[in-house]
């Protein structure tokens, strides 16, 4: 008898004027979901740094013996700011579970019940746009969820929210250290960033590391420079990691 899996999947960084926005998945057996309670996994916003990483690190531990998976999927600036000139943030979202799922799918694709942490008011109508990109779906015997707040309530989403949290927290370190200052958390909302942004918005072009569609990027630009900031062009960048 083939062995049931849970799926769970979240994100990291919607809101911030500055960085990726991240998607985690991970993928364990059904009967190992009591694992990761044991191990302290919960919402990745109710753990510490240190013990976001630390369970990062234990699951990564667990893999090769118990055959657990993960995803991440990295989204930059520069493909956040070209769907927000077109769809919107809740399909480039859509699209960035999607890819994650297909990822999986290399390894895994049948008996597998997966649990989104819903990125529309409608968790249905995000399911539903979710399953139309996921290559050859239904899986045999599969079925896929979205609810709000599912970080909080699966363990195997708060990994993924962990996962997500944890590669996007490194990946703004590497941005301070690749410019030469603190860049804080990246949230509009946080003092440190807000103190940076107009040494990263400079002419003749924003840094490439800043979302130039956000208000917050558009009004510091206008604040220095009096016209309107330079529209980005469309390219993708797109960086996903199978593990």
């Amino acid at each position: 008898m083939m062995k049931m899996w849970r799926v769970g999947l979240d994100e990291a960084g919607r809101g911030p004027c500055l960085g990726p926005l991240v998607v985690g998945l991970c993928a364990v057996p059904i009967n190992d979901v009591a694992l990761l309670v044991e191990a302290g996994v919960k919402d990745s916003k109710d753990l510490s740094i240190k013990k976001r990483r630390e369970l990062v690190d234990w699951y990564k531990q667990q893999m090769d013996s118990r055959e657990w998976k993960y995803v991440v999927n990295i989204c930059s600036p520069q493909r956040i700011d070209a769907a927000l000139s077109k769809d919107g943030l809740n399909i480039l979202e859509v699209d960035l579970f999607a890819e994650c799922l297909n990822s999986l799918s290399q390894q895994l694709s049948e008996n597998v019940s997966i649990l989104a942490d819903a990125c529309d008011v409608n968790p249905q109508r995000f399911t539903d746009r979710i399953i139309a990109r996921i290559r050859n779906w239904p899986w045999q015997q599969s079925e896929m969820d979205s609810i709000h707040k599912a970080d909080s309530i699966d363990p195997v989403v708060g990994m993924s929210s962990i996962f997500a949290k944890v590669t996007r927290d490194e990946m703004i370190e590497e941005i301070s250290q690749q410019v030469g200052f603190s860049v804080g958390s990246g949230y509009p909302s946080d003092p440190n960033t807000q103190k940076i942004l107009g040494r990263l918005v400079t002419s003749p072009l924003p840094h490439s590391e800043l979302r130039w569609s956000w208000a917050t990027i558009k009004n510091k630009w206008m604040e220095k420079y009096e016209t309107p900031p330079p529209i980005r062009n469309e390219s993708i960048n797109v960086q996903k990691t199978l593990f």
